[in-house]
């Protein structure tokens, strides 16, 4: 006979609640394991009912906290671990970017070898007007020379054309290299584009260029010459690290931070002091509070007690965990459902975007898993 199954709403919002907190305590982490199914419990009724599915969908929620051109900060909240870290997996390694992928040598008498120059060439980031990464297509398995086929629509050409010479105008005890030559130092932004086609009208006047034009590449000395071709085409990183368009995309869980028993006087500037500035805050003990019996402000009043301002801004250090006058006071945990993710691009898309992408080859990766799954069923 098979075992009854729990309803599941004759349990407490307390229960529920602790489910969703990973334990932080002195020398480990409690509760940290997961069920098969996300949010699914042995012994519990899970089966599928439309106003639960309302109820969760209204909380799911992004919520921005610092957003730039090439960097955001933003938490996605009431998600599973599995769906959260597809959508970071997707911007590390499915995104499409271009970068340089061959270099053709043609004159390169600098002390780099040539295949050290073009790693380091095909490892600079590019960055450009979107419409030409939307145009490109994915390219075909002829690159194999300067003369091999290729076209407007595949690929992006860069040149190098650099020559070490003498400055004329140098002081005769000057020692700065820099100041004795011409373009002793090659930076990224000696990289020019050479549109071919129609990339330059794809472009609308806006360029292809290396998204920081300080990336040292080589040093010369007078009578050195570097002269080469180098072709981007799409790609992703999951092919290679530098079509991958984020410099990191990483997520943490949301700190929580319990206040158990009061912390007054002395002891609350300490605990102030565990953590980083902005966590918890020191207000003055109400006369109400220290009046109210069993409260444990009683005869307090005035004084300073603890509370928790910010755990956003909480590394979860446990230094408090460490003193004795703060055992059994304090719980610390993470909530497991709060996804605070970092996303640094590496300028090809803005980082608002990246996210935005992902959540879109998320939504045609499971359309086609519908599609397949239709076709075997059928």
């Amino acid at each position: 006979m098979a075992p009854s199954r729990i309803p599941r709403d004759t349990m407490s919002q307390e229960d529920i609640d602790r489910r969703k907190i990973v334990g932080i305590t002195e020398e480990r982490v409690t509760n940290t394991t997961d069920t098969e199914f996300p949010y699914h419990h042995v012994g519990e009724d899970h089966a599928w009912d439309l106003e639960e599915f309302r109820q969760a969908s209204s909380a799911l929620k992004a919520q921005i906290h610092h957003n730039r051109h090439s960097d955001l900060t933003f938490s996605l909240i009431s998600v599973p671990a599995p769906i959260a870290n597809a959508f970071r997996r997707i911007m590390i390694a499915e995104l499409p970017t271009i970068a340089i992928e061959r270099v053709f040598m043609q004159n390169n008498t600098s002390v780099v070898q040539d295949e050290v120059l073009a790693h380091r060439i095909g490892l600079i980031p590019l960055a450009g007007p979107s419409n030409i990464l939307k145009r490109m297509r994915w390219p075909q398995a002829n690159h194999a020379g300067p003369d091999s086929k290729f076209n407007d629509n595949d690929t992006l050409v860069f040149k190098l054309e650099v020559q070490c010479t003498r400055n004329k105008e140098a002081a005769k005890n000057e020692e700065v290299p820099r100041k004795m030559y011409n373009k002793a130092h090659i930076y990224a932004k000696d990289i020019e584009w050479t549109p071919k086609g129609r990339q330059e009208e794809w472009a609308n006047g806006q360029t292809m260029s290396p998204t920081n034009p300080d990336i040292l590449i080589a040093k010369l000395r007078p009578g050195q010459v570097i002269e080469l071709e180098a072709h981007a085409i799409k790609g992703n990183g999951a092919d290679h690290a530098k079509w991958s368009p984020v410099a990191t995309a990483t997520y943490r869980l949301l700190p929580t931070i319990e206040i158990l028993e009061p912390i007054v006087g002395a002891d609350a500037k300490k605990f102030a002091r565990c953590f980083p500035k902005g966590v918890i805050e020191l207000e003055d003990v109400t006369e109400e509070e220290a009046g109210k019996e069993g409260s444990g402000y009683e005869g307090h009043a005035g004084e300073k007690k603890a509370v928790v301002k910010d755990t956003f801004k909480d590394t979860v250090s446990r230094e408090c965990l460490r003193h004795d006058e703060f055992t059994g006071k304090v719980r610390l945990g993470r909530r497991r459902d709060h996804f605070i993710f970092s996303v640094e691009s590496t300028g090809q898309y803005e980082s608002t975007e990246l996210f935005l992408e992902s959540v879109k080859l998320l939504k045609q990766k499971c359309k086609d898993l519908k599609k397949d799954l239709g076709s075997i069923i059928t």
